[in-house]
């Protein structure tokens, strides 16, 4: 798979082109330097020059101060969007990225899906949340389980937590064989889209990392069915696998008296319990465990007991595990 955002200089460039690269690459740092001491206006007339010239780099910084309000009049996603989709144009990864998560956002969502694949492709964690989302309820594209379990588990190490929200959701539906074919593609992905590149480092310019100033701020948590991505929040829906059949309903309770278990966290207490149905089916080790919901924030954690000891608990995580789930012990 062919590495995204690339821009490679071509022995055919004469010398007086390679100066001007050089001087565009010189502005677009001093305008980093600038921002990261907190002057954003002088960041900002260092690279409006350079992108109005077209470069991707400082079309994609500009499209970050408008999007934050620094160094403009106010914040306008409109203006940002225009210097986003500049430098997507041009293959910067993190551009696409953005601009991908916009016209989701802004219910654009089939003209946002090539530039989510192309980010996602290319290492950005929020893409590759998206994307997998998207794969595994069959959104927008087919449905993929191997290859939405292998970008929700990039987009998981990579430290996003709606992603291990996910991820543990799709532990308890996708079958084993096939998330061992996913984790498979999953190592074959990193390998394709290389080092994730530094967002705030000033690297050469036939790197893949752009001159980036401004970091992505991930949120601590997600809501239910808005899921914030950098500054904007971006409706990604949760999992939503076909229902198992419905067991009696599991009653909201608190996590209080004895070991339990945490069988995983979703986004609403339906997703809880048709989970439980379908693993209580696969794990007779679970019987005679009550299941508990526990609400978490924006997510409803997936819980069993009580149980008497910790090496009781661990025999019925064993049992979980077994069946293809997701478990560990939880301290009274």
């Amino acid at each position: 798979m062919a590495k995204i955002g690339r821009q490679v200089l071509g022995a055919a460039l004469v010398a007086g082109s390679l100066c001007l690269a050089g001087a565009a690459w010189a502005g677009v740092k001093e305008g980093v330097e600038a921002w990261q001491a907190g002057n954003y206006s002088a960041a900002v007339n260092e690279w409006r020059p350079l992108a109005d010239k077209g470069d991707a780099d400082a079309q994609f910084n500009l499209g970050q101060a408008y999007k934050l309000g620094r160094g403009v009049p106010s914040p306008d996603l409109r203006i940002a969007q225009s210097w986003y989709e500049k430098a997507a144009q041009q293959g910067h990864a993190q551009a696409q990225a953005n601009l991908g998560l916009i016209l989701f956002q802004n219910g654009e969502r089939q003209r946002a899906m090539p530039w989510i694949r192309k980010a996602a492709e290319a290492g950005d964690p929020r893409a590759q949340y998206v994307l997998g989302t998207a794969l595994f309820n069959g959104d927008l594209i087919g449905k993929d389980w191997p290859r939405a379990y292998a970008l929700m588990s990039l987009a998981a190490d990579a430290g996003l937590p709606q992603a291990g929200t996910n991820l543990q959701a799709m532990d308890q539906y996708v079958p084993v064989d096939q998330r061992r074919q996913g984790l498979a593609l999953k190592a074959q992905l990193a390998r394709a889209a290389g080092p994730a590149p530094s967002r705030t480092a000033v690297g050469p310019r036939t790197a893949p990392q752009p001159n980036s100033a401004i970091a992505s701020t991930l949120p601590a948590q997600a809501p239910a069915r808005r899921v914030p991505i950098t500054v904007m929040p971006v409706p990604a829906r949760v999992l939503n696998p076909t229902p198992a059949a419905r067991s009696a309903p599991v009653a909201v309770a608190s996590a209080s008296g004895g070991w339990k278990v945490q069988l995983g966290a979703f986004g609403n207490g339906g997703n809880a319990r048709n989970a439980w149905s379908a693993l209580r089916a696969r794990a007779p080790g679970l019987a005679g465990l009550n299941p508990i919901l526990v609400p978490a924030g924006a997510v409803t954690r997936l819980q069993a007991g009580p149980l008497a000891s910790r090496a009781a608990a661990d025999k019925a995580c064993a049992a979980a595990k077994a069946a293809g789930a997701a478990c560990f012990p939880v301290a009274p």
